[in-house]
């Protein structure tokens, strides 16, 4: 994947962007509603970006991160009626962040020509995969947090994400791609 550049890489960068805007409005204490806009931005940039990707490689990642973190925004944008616990909001950020650690050590493994690139991508999947652990171990409530935990986990996730959206973004980019 690392070596062909995408036609809609700044979709996936574009994505990172709202997925750092989620994050800084969550830390900031925004209403739950109006989170999952920029959410649900994020993820239709994603699977846009996947879409827009020739050939197959980690398109179908991407795609699955798109979709899971796009019904995040539209369950936050639409709460379900009733009590629903963290256990299905914990499912989707598993997915999500399952499949973007997968497709940056994936990521890593293509650039072993380009040794600071590697190591990034290969630290930022190692993280989200550990993301991914975190998010099913609270989500089962086999570990407990206080509300603040969450918020400041799920900023961090966001965040971290952001952080690795943009790298794959700009790394894809036509004429950067060795």
């Amino acid at each position: 994947m690392p070596q062909m550049p995408i036609r809609n890489w700044w979709l996936l960068a574009a994505g990172g962007v709202f997925e750092a805007i989620y994050a800084a409005m969550n830390l900031l204490g925004q209403d739950v509603v109006f989170l999952g806009k920029p959410a649900l931005a994020a993820g239709v940039c994603t699977v846009a970006a996947a879409i827009g990707k020739p050939g197959r490689g980690g398109s179908w990642l991407l795609a699955l991160n798109g979709l899971a973190l796009s019904a995040f925004g539209v369950a936050s944008l639409f709460p379900p009626h009733g009590r629903v616990g963290f256990l299905p909001y914990a499912l989707l950020f598993v997915i999500m962040a399952m499949s973007i650690g997968i497709l940056a050590l994936s990521a890593a493994r293509g650039l072993r020509q380009h040794v600071s690139e590697q190591w990034f991508f290969g630290l930022a999947g190692a993280v989200l995969v550990g993301f991914a652990l975190g998010f099913l171990i609270f989500g089962f409530r086999w570990i407990r947090l206080e509300p603040l935990a969450y918020v400041l986990w799920m900023s961090s996730y966001f965040a971290f994400s952001a952080i690795c959206k943009l790298g794959l973004g700009l790394r894809l980019r036509p004429g950067l791609s060795r």
